[in-house]
């Protein structure tokens, strides 16, 4: 009986989990797919990327449960690529090695005073109130009257979001502990979200716009010079006008102000962060936007400046992919070099999501392209442009195992993942949440290996 077909899948984030569904799907292929994830846990972006308050996006995770649970999938927690094993053993062990590592870095602004403390990137803002081992003990200047987030995006206004919501509200969540202590004592009064170009080109979703009310009981704050008249409209996309209408909703009627405001400015630019040893102004430039030669509308500053005062400024402007060793990498677009998934002059080797095609999308656009990249290594299979270890460079999965756990006691498996899952679950239960998320790798590693959790 020939082998099944063995491909390593490096990340555990949607784009993985998607691939690897896609690769067990299909019947005309015997295929065995081990996951490889640098922390204890699994699920990336949909346990630590998104809002808890938007529990129903988290539901995905019963898609990824169910591949979970496939005879021929193995999960491998707590091993990182370039830590605990290289590219070339994966390459040695088998037929193909996808990578699925998504884009961990943040899109700096590039302007004077950005070193001062108070100037954060959204992403660690992020993984820390969801919880993040590498974000758990970071600290933010909650008691400030005024927080200013930088960006147009849905990351954006999760974050304007949470600084804004009642805190009785995210105790229902499985928002962190330790981010739900901190946010229980903040002074913020207003968060103020600032576009460097118009409202329509925003890219917030309809639903994350018209849901702010309701869920941070918060006033929202629009100009109605900047939303009531737009001379382009009849040539923006849908979802853009959409948008529109609900601005326009908040600029004629603004929601009635609860504990703090929420302000949405369009057209500003961020030029200068100021402050002796923390941040204690932002400087914006005013933009207007100008058409260029091909058509596109961009922001152009007008030279005119506004002073914001805050002490926390978090930049939301992007995320941006790490170069992979020994991988072709676009330094412009933060992406490895690929076609279709393939990665561009390498043998056996193939990318998706992010690390893929950039940050872009939402989550279930990551199975679009986690389904092309697995066409694209089948059909490398049945041409022959993949080519597969020869019979006696197998590795059974108890070789794979036996490697693994070879001085490293703390690997994380399937099972080892139920038993965190287990845990989290029911202390949650006890206080009426989803889950009270474990947010130490040392705490993690204990319950996934029947220890006793030490206190710290």
């Amino acid at each position: 009986m020939k082998p099944p077909l063995t491909v390593a899948i490096v990340g555990s984030g949607p784009a993985g989990f998607y691939a690897a569904g896609a690769l067990l799907s299909r019947d005309e292929f015997d295929v065995r797919v081990d996951m490889y994830e640098r922390l204890p846990t699994p699920w990336g972006l949909v346990r630590f990327g998104v809002a808890p308050d938007h529990p129903q996006i988290k539901s995905v995770s019963s898609v990824f449960a169910k591949t979970a649970s496939h005879d021929a999938f193995h999960f491998y927690g707590n091993v990182e690529l370039g830590r605990d094993v290289t590219r070339e053993e994966l390459l040695d062990r088998y037929d193909a090695v996808l990578y699925a590592v998504g884009a961990r870095a943040d899109r700096s602004l590039g302007i004077p005073g950005e070193h001062l403390d108070g100037s954060v990137a959204a992403v660690d803002f992020v993984g820390w109130y969801n919880g993040h081992p590498d974000y758990a003990d970071h600290e933010f200047n909650l008691q400030t009257k005024r927080a200013v987030v930088i960006g147009n995006g849905n990351v954006a206004l999760d974050v304007a979001r949470i600084l804004c919501s009642p805190t009785e509200r995210l105790a229902t969540t499985d928002i962190a502990d330790h981010a739900l202590a901190a946010l229980r004592h903040s002074s913020i009064e207003e968060v103020v979200v600032l576009g460097r170009r118009g409202p329509g080109q925003a890219a917030f979703t309809t639903l994350e716009l018209r849901e702010l009310p309701e869920f941070t009981e918060s006033g929202v704050d629009v100009d109605p010079e900047q939303v009531l008249e737009a001379p382009d409209e009849a040539t923006l996309p849908k979802l853009a006008r959409r948008n529109l209408a609900v601005l326009r909703d908040y600029a004629r009627s603004p929601a009635p102000r609860g504990a703090r405001r929420m302000v949405l400015r369009f057209l500003r630019s961020p030029i200068e962060l100021r402050g002796t040893d923390r941040v204690e102004d932002l400087v914006v430039g005013v933009n207007e936007l100008r058409t260029t030669d091909d058509g596109r509308l961009m922001a152009a500053d007008t030279g005119l400046r506004e002073i914001i005062e805050t002490g926390l400024v978090l930049r939301a402007v992007g995320y941006r992919g790490l170069p992979v060793a020994g991988l072709p990498f676009d330094n412009d677009r933060g992406v490895v070099t690929n076609d279709g998934g393939r990665v561009r002059d390498a043998e056996r080797e193939y990318v998706t999501g992010w690390i893929k095609r950039g940050p872009t999308g939402i989550i279930g656009t990551n199975k679009k392209d986690a389904v092309e990249t697995v066409a694209t290594l089948l059909s490398d299979l049945s041409t022959g442009r993949l080519i597969r270890h020869s019979e006696g460079l197998r590795h059974a999965h108890a070789d794979i195992t036996a490697w693994l756990t070879d001085g490293r006691k703390d690997v994380v498996t399937e099972e080892c993942w139920q038993r965190i899952d287990a845990f989290e679950r029911d202390a949650g239960s006890i206080v009426g949440r989803p889950r009270v998320k474990l947010c130490q790798t040392s705490k993690l590693l204990a319950v996934a290996h029947g220890r006793e959790i030490e206190s710290q």
